[in-house]
Protein backbone atom coordinates (compact mmCIF):
# COMPACT_ATOMS: atom_id res chain seq x y z
CA UNK A 1 0.00 0.00 0.00
CA UNK A 2 1.56 3.41 -0.66
CA UNK A 3 1.98 5.98 1.84
CA UNK A 4 -0.90 8.07 0.86
CA UNK A 5 -3.40 5.60 1.56
CA UNK A 6 -2.62 5.23 4.98
CA UNK A 7 -5.13 7.91 5.99
CA UNK A 8 -7.62 6.45 4.13
CA UNK A 9 -7.51 3.15 5.07
CA UNK A 10 -7.70 4.47 8.91
CA UNK A 11 -10.68 6.52 8.68
CA UNK A 12 -12.46 3.88 6.34
CA UNK A 13 -11.13 1.63 9.69
CA UNK A 14 -12.55 4.10 11.91
CA UNK A 15 -15.96 4.53 10.61
CA UNK A 16 -16.54 0.65 10.41
CA UNK A 17 -15.44 -0.07 13.78
CA UNK A 18 -18.59 2.55 14.66
CA UNK A 19 -16.64 5.68 15.02
CA UNK A 20 -14.22 7.20 17.53
CA UNK A 21 -16.75 7.42 20.50
CA UNK A 22 -17.24 3.67 20.58
CA UNK A 23 -13.46 2.84 20.54
CA UNK A 24 -12.65 2.84 24.27
CA UNK A 25 -8.85 1.21 24.15
CA UNK A 26 -6.57 0.85 21.31
CA UNK A 27 -2.81 -1.21 21.15
CA UNK A 28 -1.03 -2.95 18.25
CA UNK A 29 0.81 -5.98 17.65
CA UNK A 30 3.21 -6.82 15.16
CA UNK A 31 0.56 -7.08 12.86
CA UNK A 32 -2.64 -6.31 14.62
CA UNK A 33 -4.54 -3.21 15.46
CA UNK A 34 -6.42 -4.65 18.72
CA UNK A 35 -9.25 -2.39 19.85
CA UNK A 36 -11.90 -2.28 22.59
CA UNK A 37 -15.00 -1.64 21.71
CA UNK A 38 -18.17 -0.29 23.78
CA UNK A 39 -20.68 -1.09 21.57
CA UNK A 40 -19.94 -4.16 18.78
CA UNK A 41 -23.51 -3.96 17.54
CA UNK A 42 -22.03 -0.83 15.90
CA UNK A 43 -19.33 -2.59 14.18
CA UNK A 44 -19.36 -3.95 10.60
CA UNK A 45 -17.38 -7.12 10.81
CA UNK A 46 -18.33 -7.92 7.33
CA UNK A 47 -17.46 -4.26 6.19
CA UNK A 48 -13.71 -4.44 7.45
CA UNK A 49 -13.19 -7.90 6.12
CA UNK A 50 -13.61 -6.51 2.73
CA UNK A 51 -11.95 -3.60 3.19
CA UNK A 52 -8.82 -2.85 0.92
CA UNK A 53 -5.50 -3.30 2.99
CA UNK A 54 -7.10 -5.35 5.96
CA UNK A 55 -5.94 -9.34 6.16
CA UNK A 56 -8.60 -10.27 8.18
CA UNK A 57 -10.56 -9.72 11.47
CA UNK A 58 -11.27 -11.43 15.07
CA UNK A 59 -13.11 -10.69 17.88
CA UNK A 60 -10.84 -12.20 20.64
CA UNK A 61 -12.30 -12.03 23.92
CA UNK A 62 -12.83 -8.06 24.55
CA UNK A 63 -10.45 -7.54 21.59
CA UNK A 64 -11.70 -6.67 17.87
CA UNK A 65 -8.82 -7.25 16.18
CA UNK A 66 -8.00 -5.89 12.49
CA UNK A 67 -5.54 -8.02 10.92
CA UNK A 68 -3.32 -5.14 8.46
CA UNK A 69 0.35 -6.88 8.59
CA UNK A 70 3.68 -5.76 8.87
CA UNK A 71 2.29 -1.93 8.48
CA UNK A 72 0.10 -1.75 11.17
CA UNK A 73 2.29 1.00 13.27
CA UNK A 74 1.55 3.30 10.42
CA UNK A 75 -2.01 2.87 10.72
CA UNK A 76 -2.02 3.09 14.64
CA UNK A 77 -0.48 6.40 14.18
CA UNK A 78 -2.65 7.48 12.48
CA UNK A 79 -5.73 6.04 14.48
CA UNK A 80 -3.93 7.21 17.81
CA UNK A 81 -4.04 10.75 16.61
CA UNK A 82 -8.15 10.49 15.62
CA UNK A 83 -8.51 8.99 19.10
CA UNK A 84 -6.84 11.16 21.44
CA UNK A 85 -9.53 13.31 22.18
CA UNK A 86 -11.72 11.11 22.46
CA UNK A 87 -10.01 9.47 24.97
CA UNK A 88 -9.72 12.03 26.56
CA UNK A 89 -13.40 12.62 27.04
CA UNK A 90 -13.76 9.70 27.89
CA UNK A 91 -11.18 9.84 30.76
CA UNK A 92 -13.13 13.41 31.91
CA UNK A 93 -16.39 11.43 31.56
CA UNK A 94 -18.46 10.10 34.33
CA UNK A 95 -20.81 8.03 32.42
CA UNK A 96 -21.38 4.42 33.54
CA UNK A 97 -19.83 1.63 32.14
CA UNK A 98 -22.26 -0.32 30.31
CA UNK A 99 -22.37 -3.92 32.71
CA UNK A 100 -21.53 -6.88 30.86
CA UNK A 101 -22.96 -10.64 32.07
CA UNK A 102 -19.86 -12.41 34.20
CA UNK A 103 -19.41 -15.94 32.59
CA UNK A 104 -16.49 -18.41 32.66
CA UNK A 105 -16.02 -17.20 29.06
CA UNK A 106 -15.78 -13.93 29.41
CA UNK A 107 -13.41 -14.41 32.35
CA UNK A 108 -11.39 -16.48 30.03
CA UNK A 109 -11.55 -13.54 27.43
CA UNK A 110 -10.82 -10.59 30.15
CA UNK A 111 -7.67 -12.67 30.74
CA UNK A 112 -6.47 -12.97 27.23
CA UNK A 113 -7.12 -9.61 26.84
CA UNK A 114 -5.27 -8.25 29.56
CA UNK A 115 -2.10 -10.30 29.00
CA UNK A 116 -2.23 -9.40 25.12
CA UNK A 117 -2.29 -5.80 26.56
CA UNK A 118 -0.13 -6.28 29.13
CA UNK A 119 2.72 -8.47 27.16
CA UNK A 120 2.31 -7.09 23.85
CA UNK A 121 3.89 -3.57 23.49
CA UNK A 122 6.92 -5.22 25.65
CA UNK A 123 8.11 -7.59 23.04
CA UNK A 124 10.70 -4.91 21.48
CA UNK A 125 12.40 -4.63 24.82
CA UNK A 126 12.64 -8.59 24.52
CA UNK A 127 13.76 -8.52 21.66
CA UNK A 128 16.72 -6.36 21.83
CA UNK A 129 17.84 -8.15 24.93
CA UNK A 130 17.43 -11.53 23.07
CA UNK A 131 20.01 -9.77 20.27
CA UNK A 132 22.41 -8.75 23.24
CA UNK A 133 22.38 -12.07 24.73
CA UNK A 134 22.68 -14.11 21.59
CA UNK A 135 26.25 -12.05 20.98
CA UNK A 136 27.76 -13.77 23.84
CA UNK A 137 25.84 -17.40 23.15
CA UNK A 138 27.50 -16.86 19.20
CA UNK A 139 30.87 -15.08 20.15
CA UNK A 140 31.55 -16.96 23.07
CA UNK A 141 33.36 -20.26 24.70
CA UNK A 142 29.91 -22.31 23.90
CA UNK A 143 30.46 -21.63 19.69
CA UNK A 144 32.66 -19.61 18.35
CA UNK A 145 35.26 -18.87 21.32
CA UNK A 146 36.16 -15.61 20.05
CA UNK A 147 35.28 -13.64 23.19
CA UNK A 148 35.93 -14.92 27.16
CA UNK A 149 33.71 -14.57 30.33
CA UNK A 150 36.18 -12.25 31.38
CA UNK A 151 35.79 -10.02 28.52
CA UNK A 152 34.24 -6.61 28.60
CA UNK A 153 32.16 -6.86 25.75
CA UNK A 154 31.00 -10.76 27.38
CA UNK A 155 29.79 -9.11 30.48
CA UNK A 156 27.82 -5.70 29.08
CA UNK A 157 26.19 -8.03 26.81
CA UNK A 158 25.21 -10.23 29.54
CA UNK A 159 24.18 -7.47 31.80
CA UNK A 160 22.04 -5.86 28.89
CA UNK A 161 20.51 -9.23 27.86
CA UNK A 162 19.56 -10.16 31.55
CA UNK A 163 17.99 -6.18 32.04
CA UNK A 164 14.90 -6.75 30.55
CA UNK A 165 14.07 -10.10 32.02
CA UNK A 166 15.16 -9.56 35.31
CA UNK A 167 12.82 -5.90 35.43
CA UNK A 168 9.94 -6.67 33.86
CA UNK A 169 7.63 -5.99 37.11
CA UNK A 170 9.40 -2.16 35.46
CA UNK A 171 8.16 -2.88 31.77
CA UNK A 172 5.03 -4.18 32.50
CA UNK A 173 4.10 -1.76 35.33
CA UNK A 174 4.89 0.48 32.59
CA UNK A 175 2.41 -1.40 29.89
CA UNK A 176 -0.06 -2.84 32.14
CA UNK A 177 -1.10 0.63 33.62
CA UNK A 178 -1.97 2.18 29.94
CA UNK A 179 -3.76 -1.28 29.58
CA UNK A 180 -6.01 -0.93 32.91
CA UNK A 181 -5.97 2.85 32.58
CA UNK A 182 -3.90 3.89 35.67
CA UNK A 183 -1.30 6.82 35.31
CA UNK A 184 1.85 5.31 33.91
CA UNK A 185 4.15 6.56 36.16
CA UNK A 186 2.70 5.00 39.00
CA UNK A 187 2.35 1.40 36.95
CA UNK A 188 6.09 2.21 36.77
CA UNK A 189 6.64 3.47 40.66
CA UNK A 190 4.62 0.11 42.02
CA UNK A 191 7.05 -2.02 39.90
CA UNK A 192 10.04 0.01 41.19
CA UNK A 193 8.82 -0.49 44.90
CA UNK A 194 8.62 -4.26 44.23
CA UNK A 195 12.62 -4.36 42.56
CA UNK A 196 13.77 -1.91 45.28
CA UNK A 197 17.24 -3.63 46.67
CA UNK A 198 16.43 -3.31 50.23
CA UNK A 199 13.03 -5.75 49.44
CA UNK A 200 15.23 -7.83 47.07
CA UNK A 201 17.77 -8.14 49.95
CA UNK A 202 15.40 -8.73 52.37
CA UNK A 203 13.51 -11.71 50.65
CA UNK A 204 17.23 -13.39 49.96
CA UNK A 205 17.91 -13.09 53.60
CA UNK A 206 15.16 -14.90 54.42
CA UNK A 207 13.91 -11.81 56.39
CA UNK A 208 10.56 -12.90 58.37
CA UNK A 209 9.55 -10.11 60.39
CA UNK A 210 8.89 -7.62 58.12
CA UNK A 211 5.52 -5.84 58.27
CA UNK A 212 3.29 -3.22 56.18
CA UNK A 213 1.75 -1.06 58.43
CA UNK A 214 1.71 -3.86 60.72
CA UNK A 215 0.29 -6.53 58.47
CA UNK A 216 2.78 -9.45 58.14
CA UNK A 217 4.54 -9.44 54.62
CA UNK A 218 5.86 -13.29 53.33
CA UNK A 219 8.89 -11.18 51.33
CA UNK A 220 9.69 -12.54 47.74
CA UNK A 221 12.40 -11.56 44.94
CA UNK A 222 9.92 -10.26 42.40
CA UNK A 223 12.73 -9.93 40.00
CA UNK A 224 12.07 -11.72 36.68
CA UNK A 225 8.07 -12.30 37.71
CA UNK A 226 5.00 -11.16 34.78
CA UNK A 227 1.87 -12.04 36.84
CA UNK A 228 2.72 -10.19 40.06
CA UNK A 229 3.42 -6.77 38.89
CA UNK A 230 -0.01 -7.60 36.34
CA UNK A 231 -2.17 -8.46 39.27
CA UNK A 232 -1.37 -5.53 41.14
CA UNK A 233 -2.02 -2.64 38.20
CA UNK A 234 -5.29 -4.62 37.84
CA UNK A 235 -6.17 -3.95 41.08
CA UNK A 236 -4.54 -0.63 41.34
CA UNK A 237 -6.63 0.52 38.34
CA UNK A 238 -10.04 0.46 40.87
CA UNK A 239 -8.19 1.81 43.62
CA UNK A 240 -6.87 5.07 41.91
CA UNK A 241 -10.11 5.27 40.03
CA UNK A 242 -11.84 5.76 43.30
CA UNK A 243 -9.68 8.52 44.91
CA UNK A 244 -9.70 10.91 41.79
CA UNK A 245 -13.29 10.54 42.36
CA UNK A 246 -13.85 11.40 45.93
CA UNK A 247 -10.99 13.67 46.22
CA UNK A 248 -11.74 17.27 45.44
CA UNK A 249 -9.43 18.39 42.03
CA UNK A 250 -7.73 21.11 43.69
CA UNK A 251 -6.50 18.65 46.07
CA UNK A 252 -6.42 15.42 43.84
CA UNK A 253 -2.77 15.52 42.28
CA UNK A 254 -1.17 15.38 45.26
CA UNK A 255 -3.13 13.09 47.42
CA UNK A 256 -4.77 10.58 44.70
CA UNK A 257 -0.90 9.54 43.83
CA UNK A 258 -0.08 9.30 47.82
CA UNK A 259 -3.13 7.49 48.80
CA UNK A 260 -3.24 5.11 45.73
CA UNK A 261 0.49 3.55 46.86
CA UNK A 262 -0.27 3.89 50.66
CA UNK A 263 -3.00 1.21 49.85
CA UNK A 264 -1.25 -0.51 47.34
CA UNK A 265 1.60 -1.62 49.48
CA UNK A 266 0.00 -3.50 52.12
CA UNK A 267 -1.97 -5.96 48.89
CA UNK A 268 0.66 -5.69 46.96
CA UNK A 269 3.61 -7.00 48.94
CA UNK A 270 1.11 -8.80 51.34
CA UNK A 271 -1.20 -10.44 49.20
CA UNK A 272 -1.31 -10.22 45.31
CA UNK A 273 2.89 -10.48 44.84
CA UNK A 274 3.13 -13.66 46.88
CA UNK A 275 0.44 -14.62 45.09
CA UNK A 276 1.56 -14.14 42.19
CA UNK A 277 4.77 -15.37 42.43
CA UNK A 278 3.45 -18.67 43.43
CA UNK A 279 1.14 -18.79 40.64
CA UNK A 280 3.69 -17.98 38.25
CA UNK A 281 6.13 -21.10 39.81
CA UNK A 282 3.23 -23.53 39.17
CA UNK A 283 3.15 -21.77 35.48
CA UNK A 284 6.87 -22.49 34.78
CA UNK A 285 6.41 -25.55 36.75
CA UNK A 286 3.63 -26.96 34.27
CA UNK A 287 5.68 -25.94 31.05
CA UNK A 288 8.68 -27.92 32.09
CA UNK A 289 6.99 -30.70 33.37
CA UNK A 290 4.64 -31.28 30.00
CA UNK A 291 7.81 -32.55 28.12
CA UNK A 292 8.08 -34.99 30.87
CA UNK A 293 4.68 -35.86 30.70
CA UNK A 294 3.96 -35.69 27.25
CA UNK A 295 7.36 -36.42 25.89
CA UNK A 296 8.64 -35.85 22.53
CA UNK A 297 5.08 -35.25 21.14
CA UNK A 298 4.67 -31.95 23.49
CA UNK A 299 6.95 -29.93 21.25
CA UNK A 300 5.26 -31.55 17.59
CA UNK A 301 2.02 -31.09 18.91
CA UNK A 302 2.74 -27.05 20.50
CA UNK A 303 4.43 -26.63 16.80
CA UNK A 304 1.44 -28.01 14.75
CA UNK A 305 -1.38 -26.69 16.81
CA UNK A 306 0.42 -23.02 16.99
CA UNK A 307 -1.20 -21.44 14.16
CA UNK A 308 -4.11 -21.66 15.15
CA UNK A 309 -3.78 -20.99 18.44
CA UNK A 310 -2.55 -17.91 16.45
CA UNK A 311 -6.03 -16.97 14.73
CA UNK A 312 -7.79 -17.41 17.78
CA UNK A 313 -5.43 -15.53 19.65
CA UNK A 314 -4.88 -17.83 22.24
CA UNK A 315 -1.17 -17.81 21.62
CA UNK A 316 -0.76 -15.25 24.45
CA UNK A 317 -1.19 -17.62 27.42
CA UNK A 318 2.05 -19.43 25.90
CA UNK A 319 3.81 -16.65 25.39
CA UNK A 320 3.05 -15.31 28.78
CA UNK A 321 4.34 -18.52 29.78
CA UNK A 322 7.71 -18.33 28.25
CA UNK A 323 8.50 -15.21 29.39
CA UNK A 324 8.03 -16.42 32.85
CA UNK A 325 9.91 -19.98 32.35
CA UNK A 326 13.37 -17.86 30.49
CA UNK A 327 13.48 -15.36 33.40
CA UNK A 328 13.26 -18.26 35.61
CA UNK A 329 15.23 -21.05 34.04
CA UNK A 330 16.72 -19.14 30.89
CA UNK A 331 15.99 -21.91 28.34
CA UNK A 332 13.06 -23.80 27.26
CA UNK A 333 12.52 -27.45 25.62
CA UNK A 334 9.20 -27.62 24.74
CA UNK A 335 7.11 -24.93 23.58
CA UNK A 336 9.62 -22.09 22.39
CA UNK A 337 11.60 -24.73 20.12
CA UNK A 338 7.60 -25.22 18.91
CA UNK A 339 7.30 -21.43 18.10
CA UNK A 340 10.14 -21.18 15.58
CA UNK A 341 9.22 -24.85 13.88
CA UNK A 342 5.80 -23.24 13.30
CA UNK A 343 7.19 -20.10 11.50
CA UNK A 344 9.03 -22.10 9.64
CA UNK A 345 5.87 -23.94 8.49
CA UNK A 346 4.21 -20.92 8.07
CA UNK A 347 7.66 -20.07 5.56
CA UNK A 348 7.28 -23.18 4.01
CA UNK A 349 3.26 -23.20 3.63
CA UNK A 350 3.42 -20.04 1.62
CA UNK A 351 6.57 -20.98 -0.59
CA UNK A 352 4.17 -24.48 -1.54
CA UNK A 353 1.68 -22.46 -2.82
CA UNK A 354 3.78 -20.10 -4.19
CA UNK A 355 4.81 -23.07 -6.67
CA UNK A 356 1.36 -24.74 -7.07
CA UNK A 357 -0.77 -21.73 -7.83
CA UNK A 358 -1.13 -21.26 -11.33
CA UNK A 359 -3.01 -17.85 -12.14
CA UNK A 360 -0.98 -15.44 -12.16
CA UNK A 361 -2.27 -12.34 -9.98
CA UNK A 362 -2.92 -15.54 -7.03
CA UNK A 363 0.63 -16.61 -7.54
CA UNK A 364 2.86 -13.06 -7.11
CA UNK A 365 0.36 -12.41 -3.65
CA UNK A 366 1.45 -16.16 -2.65
CA UNK A 367 5.32 -15.06 -3.28
CA UNK A 368 4.88 -11.87 -1.58
CA UNK A 369 2.84 -13.35 1.34
CA UNK A 370 6.08 -15.47 1.35
CA UNK A 371 8.68 -13.09 1.68
CA UNK A 372 6.87 -11.51 4.61
CA UNK A 373 7.02 -14.72 5.88
CA UNK A 374 10.68 -15.02 5.79
CA UNK A 375 12.00 -11.87 6.05
CA UNK A 376 9.44 -10.06 8.44
CA UNK A 377 8.12 -13.19 10.35
CA UNK A 378 4.59 -11.91 9.35
CA UNK A 379 2.31 -15.15 9.73
CA UNK A 380 -1.16 -13.69 9.35
CA UNK A 381 -0.86 -12.96 5.70
CA UNK A 382 -0.43 -16.76 5.03
CA UNK A 383 -2.95 -18.09 7.62
CA UNK A 384 -5.80 -15.69 6.46
CA UNK A 385 -4.32 -14.98 2.38
CA UNK A 386 -3.76 -19.18 1.74
CA UNK A 387 -5.01 -21.15 4.32
CA UNK A 388 -8.74 -19.66 5.43
CA UNK A 389 -9.29 -18.78 1.54
CA UNK A 390 -7.54 -22.13 -0.03
CA UNK A 391 -8.46 -24.16 3.38
CA UNK A 392 -6.53 -27.51 2.09
CA UNK A 393 -3.32 -25.48 2.84
CA UNK A 394 -3.61 -25.60 6.39
CA UNK A 395 -2.97 -29.64 5.73
CA UNK A 396 0.53 -28.31 5.05
CA UNK A 397 0.73 -25.63 7.54
CA UNK A 398 -0.63 -28.07 10.65
CA UNK A 399 1.24 -31.18 8.92
CA UNK A 400 5.03 -29.68 8.30
CA UNK A 401 4.57 -27.69 12.09
CA UNK A 402 3.95 -31.29 13.71
CA UNK A 403 6.81 -33.27 11.78
CA UNK A 404 9.20 -30.51 12.57
CA UNK A 405 8.50 -30.58 16.32
CA UNK A 406 8.86 -34.57 16.29
CA UNK A 407 12.25 -33.93 15.28
CA UNK A 408 13.29 -31.31 17.54
CA UNK A 409 11.70 -33.58 20.26
CA UNK A 410 12.97 -36.84 19.91
CA UNK A 411 16.70 -35.06 19.36
CA UNK A 412 15.99 -32.91 22.52
CA UNK A 413 16.19 -29.45 20.97
CA UNK A 414 16.16 -26.75 23.61
CA UNK A 415 15.98 -22.48 23.25
CA UNK A 416 18.50 -21.83 25.34
CA UNK A 417 17.37 -17.57 24.39
CA UNK A 418 14.04 -15.87 24.39
CA UNK A 419 14.20 -15.04 20.51
CA UNK A 420 10.37 -12.94 19.78
CA UNK A 421 10.84 -13.04 16.43
CA UNK A 422 9.21 -15.45 14.04
CA UNK A 423 11.49 -14.79 10.59
CA UNK A 424 15.02 -16.46 9.53
CA UNK A 425 16.13 -14.90 12.46
CA UNK A 426 14.68 -16.59 14.91
CA UNK A 427 16.55 -19.74 14.33
CA UNK A 428 19.35 -18.18 16.71
CA UNK A 429 16.97 -19.19 19.82
CA UNK A 430 18.86 -22.34 19.46
CA UNK A 431 22.24 -20.71 20.15
CA UNK A 432 23.45 -20.78 23.77
CA UNK A 433 23.41 -24.67 24.15
CA UNK A 434 25.75 -26.38 22.01
CA UNK A 435 26.78 -27.16 18.45
CA UNK A 436 23.97 -30.40 18.36
CA UNK A 437 21.41 -28.14 19.84
CA UNK A 438 21.73 -25.24 17.03
CA UNK A 439 22.51 -28.09 14.16
CA UNK A 440 19.28 -30.22 15.10
CA UNK A 441 17.06 -26.98 15.82
CA UNK A 442 17.95 -25.76 12.40
CA UNK A 443 17.48 -28.84 11.14
CA UNK A 444 13.74 -29.57 12.80
CA UNK A 445 13.12 -25.83 11.29
CA UNK A 446 13.92 -26.91 7.22
CA UNK A 447 12.43 -29.60 7.91
CA UNK A 448 9.16 -28.26 8.86
CA UNK A 449 9.35 -25.61 6.27
CA UNK A 450 10.10 -28.24 3.43
CA UNK A 451 7.27 -30.68 4.44
CA UNK A 452 5.45 -27.53 4.90
CA UNK A 453 5.72 -26.75 1.18
CA UNK A 454 5.52 -30.25 -0.05
CA UNK A 455 2.25 -30.89 1.16
CA UNK A 456 0.49 -27.88 0.45
CA UNK A 457 1.75 -28.03 -3.11
CA UNK A 458 0.56 -30.99 -3.47
CA UNK A 459 -3.35 -30.40 -2.33
CA UNK A 460 -3.28 -27.09 -4.06
CA UNK A 461 -2.33 -28.68 -7.51
CA UNK A 462 -4.63 -31.25 -6.48
CA UNK A 463 -7.63 -28.65 -5.95
CA UNK A 464 -6.28 -26.79 -8.86
CA UNK A 465 -6.58 -30.38 -11.26
CA UNK A 466 -10.77 -31.06 -9.58
CA UNK A 467 -11.96 -27.58 -10.24
CA UNK A 468 -10.40 -28.12 -13.75
CA UNK A 469 -12.02 -31.20 -14.65
CA UNK A 470 -15.50 -29.44 -12.50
Amino acid sequence: MSEKNYDTLSDQILELVGGKQNVTHLLHCATRLRFNIADYDQVDIEGLKKLNGTLGVQKVGEQLQVIIGPDVSKVYDILQTRLETEFAAQANTSAPAKKKKITLKSIGSSILDALSGCLGPVIPAIVACAFFKMIPAILGPGMLNWITEESSLYILCTFVGDAGFYFFPVLIGLTAAKKFGVTPVLGVLLGCIMMHPTLVSMATEGVNDFTVFGIPCLLQNYGSTVIPIILNVWVMSYIEKFFNKKIPSSLRNVFAPALTIAVMLPISLCILGPLGSYLGTYVVGFLLGLGNYAGFIATALIAGLYPLLVMTGMHMMIIAALFQVFATVGYDGVAAPALTISAFAVMGTAIGAALALKNKAEKAEAAEFAITAVLAGTSEPTLYGICARYKSPFLGLLGGGFIGGLYSGLTGVISATLVPSTNLTSLLCFTGASSANLINGVIASVLALVSSAVITFIVLRRDQKKTALA
